[in-house]
C-alpha cells in the first residue's frame, strides 16, 4: 500500500523527480501536494556518482536518509545542464515503480532514436537488422517490421560498395573497433550517399551480445556541391576545358608519376586577339576563343591534354612526345589555326603563336616548364607571329629584360626619369630650320641611358606606351610654348604608336595639352607609322582628322619599309611623307634604292605632300636628295638629337646652314 512507501508518505508519489545542483551535495525533492522543496544531503561520494552521469539516461542506486532511517533508492539519472543533473526515484524494493521508472527513461530514449533527424540502424555481427527507426522508415519506404531480422546489406546496391560494406562491419566486430564510413543506399528517391557513424553497445536483455549502432546522415547534396566547387575550380567556365589550376596539377602529376616519362608543352597566343575584341566586341572575342579551342582539339591525340590559362592563351600537353613529334604537333596547329574564322556578324583571320618546351630538357617542375614555355612564345612573337619557338637558355635573358623593364619603365615614368631630345629638321632650299623630331630617352639610375630601341618596344607590347605618349605630349607642347616666348617659330614632331591612337583619350589629352600651353592653333605634329592604319584604318582617319582641325601636320613616317604602296598615299589624309633611312643609306650605290626613293618623291610631289629624308649623313646624299627636290633632311650630318638647351645654342649657330649645290640625280648614282 502507498502509506507503507516512504516516498509516498514523503512527497506524495511513489516516484518522485530530484535535481542535484553542481555546487551543493543535495538532492531536492518536489512534495506533490504543496509543491515545497525537501532537501537530503548526500555524503560526497553519493553527489559525485550522481554527477558522473551524461546526458545519457543512466541508472544508479544509493542509500538515502530520506527519513531518520537511510532507504536504498534506485535512481533514473541524466545530465541536463552543465550545472544541473535530474531524474526520478523509486525505492529499490518497489519494483512496480522501479520497472515504471525504467519504462518511463526507455519509451522517453525511444522516442528520441525514433525521432531524431538521421537514420539509426542496430544490427548483429551477421548484418541483422534489430533497429529501424522512422527516418529509416521514410527514406526507404519500408516499415521496421517488414525489415526486423533482414540484412542490412540489401540497402546496399549490389557491387563493390555492399562487399566492401560487409568486409568493415565485420572486421568492426572482430576487432571491436568501429570507424565512419560512407555508403551508398537504395532510397525511394534513388540511391543516396550516407555518412555513417559507428558505436558498439552490448546488448541489455536476452542472450549477451554486441549490437553495432550505425547513425546515418545523407550527404549526396553536400558532396554533389563539393564535387561541382572542384570543378568550377578546376574548368575554364567558357571552353569547358580545363583552367590554370588544373593543368599545373596534370603537369606536376606527370612529373611526379613518369619521371622517366618525356612530354612536351606547347604554350600558345591568338595572335590579334585584342584587336578582334576591341573591333568587334567581347561576344565575338568569346566566340574566337570557342571556336580556337575546339580547332586545337581537333589536332591532339586522346593522351594529349588541352587547357585555357585564360585571355587568349592555351597550353597543351603533350604525353610521351620527343622534340620532333611536339615540333610536328605544333606545325600541324599553325596550319590549321592560319586562316579565317567565321563568327557571323564578321570573318576575321587570327594565327597563332606558340612556345614549346620538353620534359626534363628544359626543366623538372612545373613552374619551370610553364615559365620557359611562356618565353618561347613570346620569342615566337617577336618573329613575326604565327609561328613557333622551341625554348633555347638566351630567352631566359630576354624574360629577364622584360621584367626589369616592367618594373622599372613604371617607376620611372613615377620618377620623372625621362627627357626629350631635339633633332632638327633643315630645308634643303633655304638652310634654315623649321622643324624638330622629339624623340625620348631614359635616364636610368640604375643603367645610366637606356636606348628607346630597347624600351619603346616593350612599352608598345606592355601597354606602357599610352601613359608614356601622353608625357611626351605634354613636355613637348610645353618646350614648344617656352620656345614661342623666346620667339623662335619651330614646330616639334612627336611620335604617336598605334595602341596610342586607338587609346580613346588621345584627342583630349592632345587638346588639353594644347589648351595648358597657349598654342592654338597647334604647332606640334603628329607622326605615325604604317601599323597605325593596320589596325583600325577607319578609327586612325578619324584620329587623324581630328588633329589636323586642331592645327597639327601628320607625318608618314619610315614610309616603304611597311605594306603601304605609293599608289595608296593619295588616300591617305597626310602632309608630309618621311623617307626612311635604309633607302637613304642605299640610294647611292644601288640602283633600285635609288629608284625608289625617286619614285616616292615624284609620287609625294605629285600629291602636294611635303618629303623629309632620315638618317642623312654625308654630303654626297645631301647633294642628291635636293637634286631630285626632297624637302627637309635630317640627320648626322647636320646634328645629332639633343637637349632643349643644347639645341638652342645649336640653332643660334645655325641659322642658315650653307649646303652643298644639287647635283643631278643621274651624276650623283655610282653603282
Amino acid at each position: 500500500m502507498d502509506i507503507d512507501n516512504p516516498l509516498f508518505v514523503e512527497f506524495g508519489t511513489r516516484a518522485p523527480r530530484w535535481t542535484l545542483e553542481a555546487t551543493r551535495d543535495y538532492l531536492i525533492f518536489e512534495k506533490i501536494d504543496s509543491q515545497q522543496l525537501i532537501e537530503i544531503r548526500l555524503n560526497p561520494l553519493q553527489a559525485e556518482t550522481i554527477r558522473a552521469c551524461s546526458g545519457q539516461l543512466s541508472t544508479v542506486t544509493l542509500d538515502v536518509p530520506i527519513t531518520i532511517n537511510e532507504i536504498k533508492l534506485h535512481l533514473i539519472a541524466r545530465r541536463t545542464s552543465q550545472l544541473r543533473w535530474e531524474g526520478t526515484a523509486a525505492c529499490f524494493d518497489d519494483t512496480a515503480s522501479v520497472v515504471e521508472s525504467l519504462e518511463n527513461a526507455l519509451t522517453f530514449a525511444e522516442k528520441i532514436v525514433s525521432e531524431v533527424n538521421c537514420l539509426v540502424v542496430a544490427m548483429d555481427n551477421k548484418g541483422h537488422i534489430r533497429r529501424f527507426n522512422r527516418l529509416c522508415e521514410e527514406l526507404t519506404g519500408v516499415k521496421e517490421e517488414q525489415v526486423l531480422g533482414k540484412s542490412a546489406f540489401e540497402f546496399i546496391p549490389a557491387g563493390n560498395d555492399r562487399q566492401q560494406s560487409q568486409s568493415h562491419v565485420a572486421n568492426i566486430f572482430s576487432n571491436l573497433l568501429p570507424y565512419e564510413m560512407e555508403r551508398n543506399i537504395q532510397t525511394i528517391d534513388g540511391v543516396r550517399l550516407l555518412k555513417w557513424r559507428n558505436s558498439l553497445l552490448k546488448s541489455g536483455s536476452g542472450q549477451e551480445e554486441w549490437i553495432l549502432i550505425s547513425a546515418g546522415t545523407d550527404i549526396t547534396e553536400e558532396r554533389r556541391s563539393a564535387e561541382k566547387l572542384s570543378e568550377l575550380a578546376h574548368t575554364d567556365s567558357l571552353t569547358g576545358l580545363p583552367n590554370r589550376h588544373a593543368i599545373q596539377l596534370h603537369i606536376a602529376n606527370a612529373i611526379s608519376e613518369k619521371q622517366s616519362e618525356k612530354f612536351a608543352i606547347l604554350l600558345l597566343d591568338l595572335d590579334n586577339f585584342r584587336r578582334i575584341n576591341y573591333h568587334y566586341g567581347h561576344d565575338s572575342g568569346d566566340e574566337l576563343i570557342v571556336r580556337a579551342a575546339s580547332q586545337l582539339q581537333s589536332c591532339l591525340r586522346e593522351c594529349d591534354k588541352l587547357a585555357r590559362l585564360g585571355g587568349d592563351e592555351f597550353l597543351i600537353v603533350l604525353g610521351g612526345a620527343a622534340r620532333p613529334s611536339a615540333e610536328q604537333v605544333a606545325e600541324r596547329i599553325l596550319a590549321e589555326t592560319n586562316g579565317a574564322f567565321d563568327l557571323g556578324r564578321a570573318r576575321v583571320y587570327s594565327s597563332v603563336s606558340i612556345g614549346l618546351v620538353l620534359y626534363p630538357e628544359h626543366g623538372t617542375s612545373a613552374e619551370e616548364l610553364m615559365r620557359k614555355a611562356d618565353s618561347a612564345m613570346y620569342a615566337a612573337k617577336e618573329h613575326g607571329k604565327g609561328n613557333f619557338r622551341t625554348f633555347s637558355a638566351d630567352m631566359t635573358r630576354r624574360v629577364d629584360e622584360y621584367v626589369w623593364l616592367d618594373f622599372n619603365l613604371r617607376k620611372a615614368l613615377e620618377a620623372f626619369e625621362f627627357e626629350l631630345y631635339y633633332q632638327p629638321k633643315v630645308c634643303l632650299n633655304t638652310g634654315k630650320i623649321r622643324s624638330v623630331e622629339a624623340l625620348i630617352r631614359w635616364n636610368s639610375p640604375e643603367r645610366g641611358q637606356v636606348s628607346p630601341a630597347a624600351f619603346i618596344p616593350y612599352a608598345e607590347e606592355s601597354g606602357l606606351i599610352v601613359p608614356l605618349g601622353k608625357w611626351v605630349m605634354r613636355e613637348a607642347a610645353l618646350q614648344a610654348y617656352t620656345w614661342k616666348r623666346k620667339g623662335l617659330n619651330i614646330r616639334i614632331a612627336i611620335n604617336v604608336a598605334a595602341a596610342q591612337l586607338s587609346n580613346e583619350a588621345i584627342i583630349s589629352d592632345f587638346e588639353l595639352a594644347l589648351l595648358d600651353n597657349r598654342l592654338a592653333p597647334s604647332i606640334l605634329d603628329i607622326e605615325l607609322t604604317e601599323s597605325s592604319f593596320m589596325e583600325d584604318e577607319l578609327l586612325a582617319l578619324e584620329r587623324i582628322k581630328r588633329f589636323k582641325e586642331l592645327g597639327a601636320e601628320v607625318h608618314l613616317d619610315d614610309f616603304g619599309t611597311g605594306y603601304s604602296s605609293l599608289s595608296q598615299l593619295g588616300r591617305l589624309p597626310i602632309d608630309v611623307v618621311k623617307l626612311d633611312r635604309s633607302f637613304i643609306t642605299s640610294a647611292l650605290t644601288d640602283s633600285k634604292a635609288h629608284a625608289v626613293v625617286c619614285s616616292m618623291v615624284s609620287v609625294s610631289q605629285t600629291l602636294g605632300l611635303k618629303t623629309v629624308a632620315e638618317g642623312v649623313e654625308t654630303e654626297e646624299q645631301v647633294g642628291f636628295l635636293r637634286s631630285i627636290g626632297v624637302d627637309y633632311a635630317q640627320g648626322f650630318y647636320f646634328a645629332k638629337p639633343m637637349p632643349a638647351n643644347e639645341f638652342e645654342v645649336w640653332l643660334k649657330k645655325n641659322l642658315n646652314l650653307k649646303l652643298v649645290a644639287a647635283k643631278s640625280a643621274r651624276d650623283t648614282l655610282a653603282v
